[in-house]
């Protein structure tokens, strides 16, 4: 018997506006020609990601056959792709990714795609447990390569339910695993005001801290929206729109960063690089905002100063005018890299 003709999804008006609407986009590759005219239109096609930087990457991993590496936030596996074929045949990629929801769904649309073991192997950690798996995995000899493409991913972004965007109206949590720390709310609701004008300075640059400060902590938001009225009403009244807007992107920023420990884990992982790199081994690593630029390059400099990396990039990598039209998300990215000695 077969089974029932499913129904698409409904939606008012002409164009699908909700997130679980989007039923073309979702589908991933049921339809490539119309995910091609979304992209075209300078957009990310819901539930997927776009790489960025994409060739400047494979040409810093300067990649052929037989390679071993890590993609260190392997996300929709969008780099991961062109670096298995560059590394085919022989090569294994190790990818990492703390999240459980993404994970599984990235591997089965590989895995469609012929990527499995032996060429392609999974962990669902952070990168600050680079040592302990690669032992794991017997590469306790180094790798040739590793890459991280640092911060949130598109899916993360547009999934209501995580969280992570105040342009929709979701429950505030923002962690990339969602089983474990803290959610965004617990994290604002027993927040010492001090504490986190620190956060907001520290994490996201932002210049109203100790004003907006007294007005987040100890205070339970249950939605994003919640939290976006209340920055938005302490903005003063002459602020203009892209100002609050700003604004409120930036809390938003702070706050996951901080929740989600990603400047610590971050450390570890620049840490435990070179370790983890045989010699003439690269790294590269894409950045979105000051806090981790700042931190990549301190430590692929003293690298370099302390004889430990043979080269590193003289400046950092910024994404080409028409990469940054054809993806908008792309504009923050900067991309450094080094070689190890």
């Amino acid at each position: 018997m077969s089974e029932p003709r499913r129904r698409r999804v409904r939606y008012s008006g002409t164009h699908p506006r909700r997130y679980e609407e989007k039923y073309k986009e979702l589908a991933a590759d049921a339809d490539p020609e119309f995910l091609a005219k979304v992209r075209a239109r300078g957009m990310t096609p819901a539930g997927t990601h776009v790489p960025i930087l994409l060739d400047e990457l494979l040409s810093i991993l300067s990649l052929r056959p037989g390679m071993r590496g890590v993609d260190a936030t392997l996300g929709w596996g969008g780099h991961a792709e062109h670096v298995l074929a560059a590394i085919a045949p022989g090569g294994e990629l190790l990818g990492l990714d703390v999240d459980p929801l993404e994970l599984p769904r990235t591997l089965a649309r590989l895995a469609a795609r012929g990527h499995v073991e032996p060429a392609l192997h999974a962990r669902r950690t952070n990168y600050a447990a680079l040592s302990s798996v690669l032992h794991e995995l017997g590469w306790g000899d180094g790798i040739d390569f590793l890459y991280a493409d640092l911060g949130l991913s598109s899916m993360q972004i547009d999934t209501p339910a995580r969280g992570f965007s105040y342009k929709v109206d979701a429950p505030l949590d923002m962690r990339m695993n969602p089983a474990r720390g803290r959610s965004a709310a617990d994290y604002l609701a027993t927040a010492d005001p001090m504490d986190l004008a620190r956060v907001l300075e520290e994490n996201a640059d932002e210049p109203r801290a100790r004003t907006l400060a007294p007005l987040l902590a100890r205070r339970r938001f249950a939605t994003t929206h919640e939290l976006a009225r209340v920055i938005r009403e302490a903005l003063p009244e002459r602020s203009a729109d892209e100002d609050r807007t700003a604004t409120i992107r930036r809390v938003f920023q702070a706050i996951r960063i901080e929740v989600n420990d990603e400047f610590a884990v971050l450390e570890r992982l620049l840490q435990q690089l070179p370790a983890a790199l045989r010699s003439g081994g690269r790294v590269a690593i894409l950045s979105f905002h000051s806090g981790e630029d700042r931190r990549v390059k301190k430590a692929l400099a003293a690298g370099a100063r302390g004889g430990i990396y043979a080269e590193v990039g003289d400046e950092v990598i910024r994404p080409s005018g028409r990469e940054r039209h054809a993806n908008p998300r792309a504009a923050a990215a900067k991309l450094r890299w080094a070689a190890r000695a």
